[in-house]
């Protein structure tokens, strides 16, 4: 059977639009706190933004270039990008509906206010008054546009504001009032969402500048102002031929990569003709990647919205605080792992165990050498402070800081010169591949030799998105897994590759050659007539290849259960194909982030977790891990977590055969 065939393959970037059409849903339904649903908006604006800088902007470079060969599911470049700006279009639009038909409203309704300046009354308006002279006016810049100026370069994801002028008096020659051009940038070091005097009461900062418009064009009458926001080609593109210099290379990329083509230019729907085209003109954007909006445009406001409004706890989750299990409240957690091995689930489970576990190792005598990797941290991170306090108590401290992590590049170099400074050894990465495995090994010396303590998970080593990304993670003394992890470290920090692992599988091509020869042993099984359950969760499968091995897999008979959150280039209910596929999404308050993948061979379980997803770039071009769950509690804890998930009746929506979402019926439940 041709397993290949382009008719069995959803596109990824549409299936990546219906993921975050998913999100949208959470913004629309009622079951979830108010102020959370206004969130959940701000969070499909966040990744509609990320993914045109990077994904449209790469399949722009394509079509630019006149590739002709179609993706997995047989579609070009260009119908891709045509494809995706009609759904992206229709998705907007539900956004939009969903903040002023049912969000505002209803803010509205319990006296949570977005204001228009016509609506302010007389101490909000002295006080905008103030603000703007005080404030605002010395920030910011008009930016006239005529024979002598030209129209100034837009920076990416900058709030600006286009203006119409016409002078007040007419010119001597022509007997006309001279029309004119300009723009100005919402400042971003300001808050955008401003409090006025009153209980709730906000307005947004492109109104009050607005307002004040006319300060700045003496001689002229604003005809006209709207607020426009531009998104770039931000896909990273550094040439790493030398690695010595990816640090400076990264620099630079960081420096001049703003200065792209534009891949959408958001305009308020109220601009008019004249002023629309001109905007179109000078920032030489394409009409199919115009978007008319019908409120504020950038609605990643309304999180900061919701963190300034008063007195309404109600309207948001209830606080959540993670545990932490008896074993990680010893003083000394290396005894405890010693004993026995530690799962965590994140949130639920603290991550605070994890810092400690670093901290411990910086002050322990015993301890030797700290060697971590490091994808995304965050701004204030404790874990760099503690690596870069065991350097200075003499440890030997080797931390491979991944310069290329999308968006989190500048904040990385930051901190691979901290370290450096406080005197770890630092590694950029490697040539050709981004390093996104989730890996600390500790070495000390005891009484009976030297022993490694490892944590390993499918999550970054971040303090603040641990509480609300579910991770999973593991506390180990084993031997041959701790073996294993030195080997990784040689092979990251030099030129060796170990001719074999023990426990541990890694990418590039160890992981798709394992999960490979998993699914072989499941079909042949399969076809012994041995029930086979194969489960799985990630973020995305969009692998060609994986995807053909699963068919392949419930073409023989094998049970397969995945869950997926966002991509899923696989298609369910195809009959002889996949007929024996289920695939769930979860999309909630916490973002399912943990990847397992786990078989059932007539009983006989085995339990995996990594940090890959199915993703080409996760099993081709990117150092990962995948570890055994060796102790059979802990297995068996994933199995019950992982069933919890696949029975759940209230985030869960199910891809039907015919690639829609749908919820899972409750009824009788």
């Amino acid at each position: 059977m041709d397993f290949s065939d382009p008719s069995l393959y959803v596109n990824r970037e549409l299936s990546w639009v219906d993921f975050d059409d998913r999100v949208l849903e959470e913004a629309r339904d009622k079951n979830n706190p108010l102020l959370e649903r206004a969130r959940f908006i701000g969070i499909t604006q966040s990744n509609l933004d990320e993914f045109f800088m990077v994904r449209v902007a790469s399949l722009r470079k394509l079509e630019d270039v006149n590739y002709t060969k179609p993706d997995v599911s047989g579609m070009l470049p260009s119908e891709q990008l045509a494809a995706i700006s009609d759904r992206v279009h229709q998705l907007v639009e539900k956004q939009y509906s969903t903040l002023n038909r049912s969000l505002i409203p209803q803010m509205e309704a319990i006296g949570i206010h977005i204001r228009q300046y016509d609506e302010l009354n007389s101490a909000q308006v002295s006080f905008l008054t103030q603000y703007f002279r005080e404030v605002l006016y010395p920030v910011l810049t008009p930016m006239a546009v005529d024979v002598s100026r030209p129209f100034p370069f837009i920076s990416n994801n900058t709030l600006n504001i286009a203006l119409r002028l016409v002078k007040n008096t007419k010119d001597e020659e022509s007997g006309k009032k001279e029309h004119r051009f300009a723009t100005i940038q919402v400042p971003d070091s300001f808050n955008r969402v401003v409090s006025l005097p009153g209980t709730n009461e906000f307005i947004l900062l492109e109104e009050v500048i607005k307002h004040f418009l006319g300060e700045f064009f003496a001689g002229f009458k604003v005809k006209e102002a709207c607020a426009y926001r531009v998104i770039r080609d931000m896909d990273f593109d550094v040439t790493e031929e030398d690695a010595s210099d990816l640090l400076k290379e990264v620099e630079h990329e960081l420096a001049v990569r703003d200065h792209t083509q534009v891949m959408r230019l958001e305009i308020d729907a109220n601009m008019s003709k004249q002023l629309r085209k001109q905007l179109i003109h000078d920032l030489q954007a394409r009409e199919k990647d115009v978007y008319d909006i019908k409120g504020p445009i950038d609605l990643r406001f309304l999180s900061k919205l919701v963190k300034q409004i008063k007195d309404h706890d109600e309207l948001l989750y209830a606080p959540f605080k993670g545990y932490v299990q008896p074993a990680l409240r010893q003083d000394n957690l290396f005894d405890a792992i010693k004993r026995q091995d530690i799962f965590v689930q994140h949130p639920y489970d603290s991550f605070d165990p994890v810092v400690k576990f670093v901290h411990e190792a910086a002050t322990d005598p015993d301890t030797l050498a700290i060697k971590m990797t490091l994808y995304r941290v965050s701004s204030q991170s404790p874990i760099i402070k503690y690596l870069a306090q065991a350097a200075r108590n003499g440890k030997q401290v080797t931390v491979l800081v991944e310069l290329k992590a999308r968006f989190d590049e500048e904040n990385n170099v930051h901190w691979a010169q901290e370290l450096e400074r406080a005197g770890c050894h630092v590694i950029y990465g490697l040539v050709g591949l981004k390093t996104h495995s989730k890996l600390a090994l500790v070495v000390r010396r005891e009484e009976s030799g030297i022993r490694r303590y490892m944590h390993m998970a499918t999550g970054n080593y971040n303090d603040v998105t641990a509480n609300f990304y579910t991770d999973m993670g593991l506390f180990t003394a084993n031997a041959e897994m701790g073996a294993d992890a030195s080997n990784i470290f040689n092979m990251l920090s030099g030129y060796s590759r170990p001719p074999y692992f023990h426990q541990l599988h890694i990418s590039p091509n160890g992981i798709r050659e394992f999960i490979t020869e998993r699914l072989s042993e499941a079909i042949k099984r399969a076809k012994q007539g041995e029930a086979v359950h194969v489960q799985m969760k990630m973020n995305s499968l969009s692998d060609q290849d994986m995807i053909a091995k699963l068919y392949e897999a419930s073409h023989a008979g094998v049970t397969v259960d995945l869950i997926i959150r966002g991509i899923c280039c696989l298609k369910t209910g195809i009959k002889g194909v996949s007929d024996n596929i289920t695939v769930h999404s979860i999309v909630g308050r916490f973002l399912e982030h943990s990847r397992i993948y786990m078989f059932n061979f007539d009983g006989e379980q085995e339990v995996y977790l990594s940090s890959a997803d199915l993703m080409t770039r996760n099993l081709n071009r990117r150092v990962e891990q995948l570890f055994p769950v060796l102790q059979p509690d802990l297995a068996q804890r994933v199995v019950d977590i992982y069933n919890t998930m696949w029975n759940d009746n209230v985030k869960t929506r199910t891809l039907d055969k015919d690639g829609f979402y749908k919820r899972v019926e409750r009824r009788g439940r």
